[in-house]
């Protein structure tokens, strides 16, 4: 790669895109002028003047070139899991040996000693810092820096360590997830990660663009990283572990509340495509979206025929963006009112276009994009894009033509990426986990409180938008003990907690399975249907359910299972 295209990638005058491009060189050649990285047979990365990123790009290249933006999901539990007591079993004293984790998230504090051995070298494999610009990029990355297993013991025996091997994690959520689901125990604080005994192999992510930020009108301030980045560094992960020949477990702690909620977008079905491989598990998070109010569902009234959304927006609400998605093979169309009564008439379809609506007596611009087939789920999406909205109650009235019945669904940001006071009026709390977690072959994994056995009241809920169970397992998400950037530790709550917990019980199943040759070519789905079997289920409850999955994750109950073969 040269160093120009290096340059681009960091530079905030080039715009990233994702392309899928299959293999056909022919798709790339208009971007050749300005360069692209092949990241694998089904996706490239595309670099072009951010100047092309005008208002009216959705209706050129499409909504899904455009990377989504990811956010972080975080806001006693081996005891609870079962994990202790399959510890005190022979043959069972599982603890993830020989097996990766891989994380790309926020780095990691490799200088903590939950990450080292007992003779202080580092259970790290390797880091690859996407932030830290290499001017000689080589054939294991093609921007960043990578620090080898080697690297790392070096700065660890150095005064200054990161003299050495300068890659922090100032956030503090990838060094979270890291320790919850692979850190050392450490009884003296009642610390035990889930499998202590596995490699960790690190991705720090680059934040995102500015200009990324401003087209979906998130905040300047917010935490977030593109989906192209997060793209190649699970490629990475991939690819380390097949060089070493070690099965990997990837924790999908982050994720996005854009996209159409149903596993069938190309970095969703990409997901599913590599954790259907033997030796390859991923799991992921639900997101904290489920008492956020910011999802709607909708049925067109055939008698008047159209749907009400009612969008309450906070005072000093800079910008917000907002997504419908209509199920096919049904049209669907929108008119707005904004809270002083000014009413926009019913924006008709059009293939593709963009449509800026403006007002007389509000400050507020919307971009009104229609993608009438969406390349990646085929549905038709309409996505507004707000500058300074006016506060108080907006009022969008969705028209549907077509085969009854006639359903949509609208998605608001998540985070601090808006106001906690903008929220749907009739909010609907299911269909609110975040985006990757509608992959259908990774897990996706609740948060619920061990303490008492409560869902964590803000946990995403399931099913996706075309009725896929998820979430398929609940694991500790509440007061779940983590080290923090003190070398202490602190308890946090949320559903990276409980992910990161379920990904080190996926480590230790394949322990048992491939590195003790019990199940050679054990793959994601298997795991998934151990988790299932062995869940503890409440007799109160019908299972599948969108809020717990199939149940409570129980790792003593799932090998108890095997070993007795019931």
């Amino acid at each position: 790669m040269t160093s120009d295209m290096n340059n681009m990638i960091y530079s905030n005058d080039f715009a990233d895109f994702l392309i899928e491009y299959n293999g056909d060189p022919t798709v790339l050649e208009p971007f050749a002028q300005y360069g692209y990285f092949i990241v694998n047979f089904y996706f490239a990365i595309v670099h072009l003047p951010v100047s092309v990123m005008t208002e009216d790009v959705i209706s050129k290249m499409g909504y899904s070139a455009i990377p989504s933006l990811l956010g972080l999901t975080v806001d006693k539990n081996l005891e609870a899991s079962g994990i202790i007591r399959i510890r005190n079993v022979p043959n069972f004293n599982l603890k993830g040996n020989g097996v990766l984790i891989g994380i790309a998230d926020t780095g990691i504090d490799y200088t903590n000693p939950v990450f080292q051995y007992a003779d202080k070298t580092t259970r790290i494999a390797t880091i690859w810092d996407q932030t830290i610009m290499n001017n000689n990029p080589n054939n294991i990355v093609h921007y960043g820096t990578v620090y080898s297993k080697e690297q790392i013991n070096l700065a660890l025996q150095n005064p200054d360590p990161y003299s050495v091997v300068p890659s922090r994690d100032d956030i503090g959520h990838g060094t979270m997830v890291a320790g919850i689901s692979a850190g050392n125990e450490v009884p003296a604080s009642n610390f035990y990660g889930v499998a202590p005994e596995s490699e960790l192999v690190i991705v720090k992510l680059k934040q995102s663009k500015p200009y990324l930020k401003e087209f979906f009108r998130v905040p300047e301030h917010a935490i977030s990283y593109q989906e192209n980045d997060m793209f190649i560094g699970f490629q990475y992960l991939l690819n380390y572990a097949a060089a070493v020949n070690k099965p990997i477990v990837i924790c999908i702690a982050i994720d996005t509340s854009q996209y159409a909620h149903d596993g069938r977008g190309g970095t969703s079905s990409w997901l599913s495509l590599q954790s259907s491989l033997p030796g390859v598990a991923m799991v992921i998070t639900v997101g904290n979206e489920g008492n956020a109010r910011r999802h709607f569902f909708g049925t067109i009234n055939e008698d008047i025929g159209y749907e009400t959304i009612e969008l309450n927006v906070a005072p000093n609400e800079s910008g917000i963006s907002m997504e419908i998605w209509g199920t096919s093979p049904n049209f669907f169309s929108l008119d707005i009112t904004s809270p002083s009564g000014e009413y926009i008439p019913k924006i008709d379809i059009r293939l593709n276009e963009t449509r800026e609506v403006t007002f007389i007596f509000e400050p507020t611009i919307i971009f009104v994009d229609y993608q009438l087939v969406e390349s990646q789920s085929g549905d038709q999406l309409i996505l507004l894009r707000f500058s300074r909205p006016a506060q108080g109650i907006w009022k969008f009235k969705v028209y549907g033509r077509g085969i009854s019945p006639m359903t949509f669904n609208s998605w608001l940001p998540m985070n601090d990426w808006i106001l906690p006071d903008t929220y749907f009026i009739r909010s609907n709390p299911n269909i609110s986990l975040l985006s990757l977690g509608c992959a259908n072959t990774p897990i996706t994994a609740t948060a619920y409180n061990a303490e008492d056995e409560s869902l964590y009241i803000n946990a995403g809920r399931g099913y996706t938008r075309i009725q896929l169970i998820k979430p398929e397992i609940a694991a500790p998400g509440v007061n779940v003990l983590s080290p923090d950037l003190q070398k202490g530790f602190v308890e946090v709550t949320g559903s990276s907690a409980a992910a990161a917990h379920a990904a080190g019980v996926a480590a230790i199943i394949f322990e048992w399975g491939i590195v003790n040759n019990n199940y050679p070519k054990m793959s994601c789905q298997d795991i998934k249907i151990f988790m299932i079997r062995g869940a503890r289920r409440k007799p109160d409850l019908v299972y599948p359910n969108p809020d717990w999955g199939y149940g409570i994750l129980d790792a003593y109950n799932l090998f108890d299972r095997i070993r007795s073969g019931g």
